[in-house]
Order: structure tokens, then C-alpha cells, then sequence
């Protein structure tokens, strides 16, 4: 109610818009309220210029927005993140015909820099699995799903958000592959190792009876009350375990960076490693190729001619 009285006109703008990111273009909630929010700023920065429709807003209007929140020492990620969603809001008010012509087609966004998470040795992945497998011994349901979690966050190299959305019937037994759908909606499926399906196998037959209940519905793993696990349960339990191992900070990312730079380390294409990741560019996929370096210079001195 307040932010539609702020807005004023524009909050239906921005209500239509939000609508097609989730209902047409399969954002997330979480991206959904980030992008709303941007343009909501935006809008409200926008309005004591005194224009009356969106045809009015132009390419200059955006980038004098963005330097003021950069003024406001708004972080260069942030800032990023403001200009992807005035992007997406300007071509959604030019398809929907309420501009002239999509006057964000030129906006640039702030260089943030690539941040990639610490990435584990084969041999400390080793002893992260190897410490869930022993807790999860114990017979406790809880370890039993902790452990599972861990070895198909690495086997698969998965998201969070993928792990904590996978339903039993995601989950290929015979063929040993996950049903997942990832950002965008966009599904694919995923292949997993003898380890990982012996620990599910483990929590499906042994540990999900003990905390099932009737809210879990399909959900492959529960959270201590029976319910769909929560993604910062998961954070939780991976941080645990990596100072178990003492491996640090670790996160469910770590892990997902870890076992893409073991697969490209091992041999994989990159295309394939693309479609391992469920990345939609394979730009994004590049980034992971730094930290095998020392795998490239090995390959060029025994191969090139004048190396």
C-alpha cells in the first residue's frame, strides 16, 4: 500500500511488469523483488522531473539515475544489478507499447569483477564426504540427509535453490540422473556418481521415513519438521561441515564451483561442463577456467611445437 501510494500511476506500471518477469519470463521470487525494488527506485527518483508517461524517459534519465545511487555509494554490484533490471523494464514498456522506441538498448553496466568462491582439492572434497558419510553411521535421519545433501551438491554441481526443489520423482535411480530445472525454468538432466546414489538411496530408505509427514508431499529432502528443506538450512549444514574439515567458509556455491573446476580438471569439454552447470551462456562458463591454468599450461608444453 505504501509503495503504491508513492508510486502513485506507476505502481500498476510496475505491478504489470513484475507480473510478466515471474508469469512470462520464469524469474525467481527472490530476482522478482530485487527487480522490483530497481525499478520502483527508479521511478520514484524519475518523478519530480513532472513527466506523465514512460515515452518520456530517456537513455540520459537512466544513466543520471544510476550516477546518483553511485553518489550514494551504492555498491558496483548493486549498481549492476540497477542497470539489468532498467534493461529489462524499459524493453518489457517498449514491446508493451508504452514507449517509442526501448531507450535502455544502450544502457552499460558497471564492471563488477568476477568473485568465484574458494575451490576445494579433490583430496579435502574427499574428507568433507568422508566426515557426513561417518556422521550420518550414527543412524540419525537428520546426518543421514545432511550427508545425501552434500554428495549430490558436489556429484551434480547443483544450485541451492535446484537441490532444494527436487522432488523423489526427479530422481532416476537406474540411470542415475536428476531432473532439474534451473534459472528460467530452464530443465535439464543431470548425471550423478556411485557415491551420491548410495547416500540418497541411504536417506530415502532409511532417514526421510523418520521426518516425513503430512506436509512434505514429494519433496526429496525434508527439513527437521517435515517440510520442503529451506535453502538456508542447507548453507547451514554445508558451513558445518566445512569447518568440520576444516576447509572454512564453504557454501553449497563452493561446492558447485568446486565440482565444475574437478570435471574441467579431469578432462571435460566446456560445452559439456555448459550443460553440467545449466548455464544459458557459455560466457558464464568460462569463468571457471581460470582456476585450471595450471592444466592448460601442462597440455601446451607437452603439445605446441614451440613450447
Amino acid at each position: 500500500m505504501t509503495e503504491a501510494l508513492t508510486l502513485g500511476p506507476w505502481a500498476d506500471v510496475v505491478d504489470r511488469f513484475c507480473l510478466h518477469l515471474a508469469a512470462e519470463r520464469g524469474r525467481s521470487p527472490h530476482t522478482v523483488r530485487a527487480y522490483r525494488a530497481d525499478v520502483t527506485d527508479l521511478l520514484i527518483w524519475w518523478m519530480p522531473s513532472g513527466a506523465e508517461n514512460l515515452a518520456e524517459l530517456s537513455l540520459t534519465d537512466l544513466r543520471a539515475w544510476l550516477m546518483a545511487a553511485q553518489r550514494r555509494g551504492v555498491a558496483r554490484r548493486t549498481l549492476a544489478r540497477h542497470a539489468a533490471s532498467a534493461r529489462a523494464f524499459t524493453r518489457w514498456a517498449h514491446e508493451r507499447g508504452l514507449t517509442n522506441h526501448d531507450v535502455g538498448l544502450r544502457l552499460a553496466s558497471p564492471r563488477t569483477g568476477r568473485h568465484l568462491p574458494a575451490v576445494l582439492s579433490e583430496d579435502e572434497a574427499q574428507a568433507l564426504l568422508a566426515i557426513t558419510a561417518q556422521a550420518a553411521e550414527s543412524g540419525d535421519p537428520v546426518a543421514r540427509r545432511d550427508h545425501a545433501m552434500i554428495e549430490v551438491l558436489y556429484a551434480a554441481a547443483l544450485r541451492v535453490s535446484e537441490l532444494v526443489s527436487l522432488d523423489r520423482t526427479d530422481v532416476d535411480h537406474d540411470r542415475r540422473t536428476l531432473r532439474v530445472v534451473g534459472k528460467g525454468n530452464r530443465e535439464r538432466i543431470v548425471p550423478y556418481g556411485v557415491p551420491a546414489a548410495m547416500a540418497v538411496a541411504d536417506w530415502l530408505g532409511q532417514g526421510r521415513a523418520e521426518l516425513v509427514t503430512k506436509d512434505s508431499g514429494a519433496a526429496l529432502f525434508l527439513g527437521a519438521r517435515g517440510r520442503r528443506v529451506d535453502p538456508r538450512s542447507v548453507r547451514a549444514v554445508v558451513a558445518a561441515a566445512g569447518r568440520a574439515a576444516n576447509c572454512g567458509h564453504l557454501t553449497p556455491h563452493s561446492l558447485r564451483h568446486t565440482a565444475a573446476t574437478h570435471v574441467l580438471n579431469g578432462g571435460a569439454d566446456l560445452r559439456a561442463v555448459q550443460e553440467f552447470l545449466g548455464h544459458e551462456s557459455l560466457a558464464s562458463t568460462q569463468i571457471y577456467t581460470h582456476v585450471s591454468v595450471d592444466r592448460l599450461r601442462a597440455a601446451f608444453a607437452q603439445a605446441h611445437p614451440r613450447a
